[in-house]
């Protein structure tokens, strides 16, 4: 019988083998889906739209938090919305009873929004209006 190939050894970069003095804080917003709800995505069809969010989450990484704080709204800025206004009544659970908004963007170049809370650098996005008034009234 041959050897066993070797397998190579890649390090993992955490807390205890970085160098500390060269990390800096993220200025940009990483975006994670754990508590992303179905609701009105699960049966849209509209693959440009999805194309266009894919497309406006890439932009959004690449401006970063401090232009995204200055930018216009209805642009790549950002808005609050109360969470009694939200039609879904049942949320995920990152949503506790001491959180009063969300958190929104436009997911596309239509306005159609996407919805969620930050923490730090994180995004987490909760809903995506995948057609306009699912999540809200405008």
């Amino acid at each position: 019988m041959g050897k066993k190939p070797q397998i190579k050894k890649i390090p993992i970069h955490n807390k205890n083998n970085i160098d500390k003095s060269k990390v800096e804080f993220l200025d940009y917003p990483i975006f994670c889906f754990k508590y992303l709800q179905d609701v009105s995505i699960k049966d849209s069809n509209d693959t440009d739209f999805f194309i266009n969010f894919l497309l406006r989450l890439k932009k959004l990484s690449e401006l970063g938090w401090k232009e995204i704080r200055t930018s216009n709204r209805h642009s790549f800025g950002t808005e609050q919305i109360p969470i009694k206004d939200l039609k879904p009544k049942k949320h995920p659970p990152i949503i506790t009873p001491d959180v009063e908004f969300l958190t929104v963007f436009r997911a596309s170049g239509d306005k159609r929004p996407f919805l969620g809370i930050q923490n730090k650098d994180i995004f987490h996005v909760i809903y995506i209006e995948a057609n306009f008034c699912d999540i809200y009234d405008h």
